[in-house]
């Protein structure tokens, strides 16, 4: 497969063949208002020393090495072994694009069958898929593969899912006749049962909720659950952070129907926006609905193990309308990292990751509410985020922080205007007691 581009011969000879004079009559079919008239901005080519000097230029202009972050919602930062780093590199993994040929792709197999492993243990569900773009692209699918078993116009959506899930589900779909209705949250920050109760009926395929929830706040999904199996709707549950698993009871055990989340805590950094791992999990009587693909463990006739692609609904493999997504790639490389971090920490070491997550995140909440003008937002349990409020406002004292080399949080009024002068922060276990003292300290210091 040639990326080299096309020689003026090979262009003339292409257009001879076509009927046509020159390129631009190649492309008259496109309005003229969309067209480009001229060349690209772009600077003049370099030789390899040039421009390996060029990027070291451009590269000594970043700070971010030295910023003290606290931003979360959706993106963690975790402690990675090396491990992770030094295998998931092997030219054995990084060279297949994806298992195709069963019989000649046998190590891959067998890592997408040990992450759908990994992620039915984590959530507590009978099957988990070969994974999906991102936490909102799966939360997305849950959407539609709900629709799909239920046959129902109308979706709840918890206010405090994710914005970006939210928006991410609102175009998937928008032209599908699905209505999305959302449901709002309490005092305590977490989904409102009475709206809960007063908005889902008959017509209601699915509920789908987060936890810990956008607000970092952790939901009674038994008590949701019950109350969406009552109207016979599905109960999804959206993790945006899954290292709270190493803690929290699986959603499987609260009668979740379908799980899905973003595994980029699971051993892939932040690295401007991606690449990032949609995980997907279900009871078994959804098989057959299942967007993606499955890997399974099977005999030869020889009697030896091998791995197989069980299940592929995707369209690449079967004909589009029978397809149950247009998914076109599993995220085989993010998930073999998922895979290489879960199994080098284990039950324990994930366990103990959740729990350094907790403590450090309460004992921040506590440090920051404890300063005049700052309280905290909601009453509800927390994992490692939590909104606070500033009664000064929030962006004097984040223009402060930002001079001394402190990212302190996401402001959350322009996503709900509700939450004016509130403020998102996100403790991790990387996160040690100078740091977050620091950030109190400093906070502190701007306050009236």
């Amino acid at each position: 497969m040639s990326y080299i581009s096309l020689s003026d011969k090979e262009k003339k000879e292409m257009m001879a063949a076509l009927g046509i004079g020159s390129l631009d009559e190649l492309f008259s079919c496109l309005p003229a208002g969309v067209q480009l008239k001229r060349g690209l901005e772009i600077p003049p080519a370099l030789t390899e020393p040039e421009l390996i000097a060029r990027f070291e230029k451009v590269g000594r202009k970043n700070t971010a090495s030295g910023l003290l972050s606290f931003l979360g919602a959706g993106a963690y930062r975790h402690v990675i072994p090396y491990v992770v780093d030094y295998l998931s590199s092997r030219g054995e993994f990084v060279s297949p694009y994806t298992p195709y040929q069963p019989e000649v792709s046998q190590g891959t197999l067998q890592v997408i069958f040990e992450y759908q492993t990994l992620i039915c243990q984590l959530t507590g569900m009978d099957i988990s898929n070969a994974s999906l773009y991102d936490g909102a692209s799966a939360a997305a699918e849950a959407v539609l593969m709900a629709y799909r078993v239920r046959g129902k116009p109308k979706v709840l959506v918890a206010r405090s899912l994710h914005p970006q899930y939210r928006e991410v589900i609102r175009t998937y779909i928008k032209n599908l006749g699905i209505q999305a209705e959302e449901v709002a949250f309490t005092e305590s920050g977490e989904v409102d049962l009475k709206d809960l109760t007063r908005k889902i009926d008959a017509e209601t395929s699915a509920v789908i909720c987060q936890s810990p929830n956008f607000m970092g706040v952790i939901e009674d999904l038994d008590e949701i659950g019950a109350l969406v199996h009552e109207r016979q709707a599905l109960f999804v549950v959206a993790i945006a952070e899954p290292a709270s698993l190493g803690l929290l009871k699986p959603p499987g055990a609260c009668g979740a129907d379908i799980v899905t989340g973003e595994g980029q805590s699971f051993g892939l950094p932040l690295s401007f926006g991606g690449p990032y791992l949609g995980f997907m999990a279900c009871r078994k009587d959804f098989l057959r609905q299942f967007p993606g693909r499955i890997a399974g463990q099977t005999r030869d006739i020889d009697g030896k193990k091998g791995f197989v692609l069980t299940l592929s609904t995707r369209e690449q493999h079967i004909r589009r309308e029978k397809a149950t997504s247009n998914i076109c790639t599993n995220q085989a490389w993010c998930a073999l990292r998922a895979t290489i971090f879960l199994e080098t920490l284990g039950p324990t070491g994930l366990r103990e990751l959740a729990y350094q997550n907790v403590q450090k995140a309460n004992y921040a909440l506590a440090r920051l509410s404890g300063l005049k003008g700052v309280r905290k937002k909601f009453s509800g349990p927390i994992f490692n985020e939590f909104v606070c409020e500033f009664d000064a406002g929030w962006e004097r004292v984040d223009e402060h922080l930002r001079s001394k080399g402190i990212l302190g949080g996401l402001s959350l009024g322009s996503l709900y205007p509700e939450l004016k002068d509130c403020v998102l922060f996100c403790v991790t276990e990387v996160h040690t007691r100078e740091d977050i003292d620091r950030l109190a300290s400093s906070v502190a210091e701007v306050l009236p």
